[in-house]
């Protein structure tokens, strides 16, 4: 047994243990960037049986020496790096995919628009392209129309009279010329003038014609019935203040008012602001009112300024029964009474 000073020195001498977590190092070429970096002295306090790093025994512990971080010494790019690592392919599909989204979208607007356009150019007219060349410009009708142009279709065999009887001009002038004067108010209710208008080089005296639309829309079974409407002539002075124009004029001039509508030089029509009489019916009537002409006359004279006014084509309502004023009475009754103002 040792002496007991030699026992006390060996109470106070650490024990040795075997090293079970052996430090393996590896050596890798720095980079510029990298700083060099020691071991970080044991925090004061540690037991003895824990390394630097915090591990527990057990096992080898590598220490990697000289490594350099991967990116820039700012740390940019690295959250693209991490998106890229979280998402994967998709992100960048995702975004290329929005992007052409749009491109497509962009692009079906723009030619829907275009081709909206060129086929809106192309299927409307202008209307100066076909309105007939006259001495006056034409003002807006005050009555609201429902169309810009209302006729009587000319029949496949029009009569011999509607090509040239004698008693009235086949061809005339081409131009018009106003009826001077103005007359009276017809009737009660809201007001309505009109010009009265006959084509030059017809034979026709202007103020007998003016005076005969005046007896037809003044007569109580017309428009005017009950106060519904008044009527106006108005003269040259006045012509900017209507609502819509009576004309005169010849088969053969009637393709220049009436363009493309199709009278055949026989019927009538309304085109724009214009109730366009025919001089061949005014002179002659038609077959089936069987001579009548002051009735068709009472008849054409309402039927074109209805249609003016707003008025559509009506049928005949049966056999025996009075024919509308709206019936295109010209091309035939239908089994229908002939009849002349829209209130009998």
């Amino acid at each position: 047994m040792p002496p007991p000073a030699a026992r006390r020195d060996q109470l106070h001498e650490p024990p040795r243990f075997a090293d079970t977590n052996p430090v393996v190092t590896r050596e890798e070429a720095p980079s510029r960037t990298d700083r060099p970096r020691g071991r970080r002295p044991a925090a004061a306090g540690r037991p003895s049986g824990q390394d630097l790093d915090g591990s527990r025994p057990g096992g080898p512990r590598v220490v990697v020496r000289g490594r350099s971080r991967s990116g820039p010494p700012g740390g940019g790019g690295g959250r693209f790096r991490r998106l890229v690592t979280r998402w994967g392919w998709r992100a960048y599909a995702i975004p290329l995919l929005a992007l052409a989204t749009v491109v497509t979208l962009v692009d079906l607007v723009v030619s829907d628009t275009a081709t909206r356009g060129s086929a809106g150019a192309s299927s409307e007219p202008s209307v100066a392209a076909v309105a007939p060349s006259a001495p006056e410009a034409s003002a807006t009708p005050g009555a609201t129309a429902t169309a810009p142009v209302e006729v009587d279709a000319a029949p496949s065999e029009a009569p011999e009279s509607a090509a040239g009887a004698p008693g009235f001009v086949r061809q005339g002038a081409g131009s018009v010329t106003v009826v001077p004067g103005t007359s009276q108010v017809h009737g009660t209710g809201p007001l309505q003038r009109f010009v009265v208008e006959v084509e030059d080089g017809i034979e026709v005296d202007g103020p007998s014609f003016a005076a005969a639309v005046e007896e037809t829309l003044a007569d109580p079974r017309s428009w005017g019935n009950g106060g519904r409407m008044s009527f106006q002539r108005v003269g040259e002075a006045q012509a900017g203040d209507y609502a819509f124009k009576v004309t005169l004029i010849s088969p053969g001039s009637m393709e220049r008012y009436c363009p493309g509508v199709g009278t055949g030089g026989y019927t009538s029509c309304r085109y724009g602001d214009r109730a366009v009489i025919n001089l061949a019916r005014w002179a002659t009537a038609v077959p089936d009112y069987q001579g009548d002409i002051p009735t068709y006359r009472h008849y054409v004279v309402n039927h074109e300024v209805g249609h003016a006014l707003g008025n559509g084509h009506q049928e005949c309502p049966g056999p025996g029964r009075l024919a509308p004023v709206m019936q295109q009475q010209t091309l035939g009754l239908e089994g229908c009474a002939k009849n002349a103002w829209p209130y009998p």
